[in-house]
């Protein structure tokens, strides 16, 4: 997707503040933080909605979840949320699939 932000700061045409990265996906900062620490984590391949996530995605969605886990242990955080918009309606912003790590509301 040659539009997409995310699909650029997987090529590295958009820098970030990186946090993880392994073959299948990566972490980095949001530019508009909603919490102390809001970081996304995203697959490298494209995937715009969860609507279209087949179940040769699996794997890649377990991964996130684990990146995700992992990274609240990074950041010392004991409560905290997940979220994956799905559509316009629900909020999404950019379409290429993306979870939000949020650290609870102080």
């Amino acid at each position: 997707m040659n539009d997409c932000i995310f699909c650029k700061i997987v090529a590295k045409q958009i820098p970030s503040k990186l946090e993880y990265e392994d073959d299948l996906c990566m972490a980095f900062h949001d530019i508009n933080p909603r919490a102390k620490t809001h970081l996304l984590i995203i697959p490298k391949k494209h995937i715009e909605t969860m609507k279209e996530i087949g179940v040769e995605d699996e794997a890649l969605l377990g991964r996130m979840m684990k990146v995700a886990s992992d990274l609240a242990k990074k950041f010392d955080l004991n409560d905290y949320r997940l979220l994956i918009s799905t559509g316009k309606g629900a909020g999404q912003e950019v379409f290429h699939v993306h979870l939000h790590l949020l650290s609870a509301p102080v």
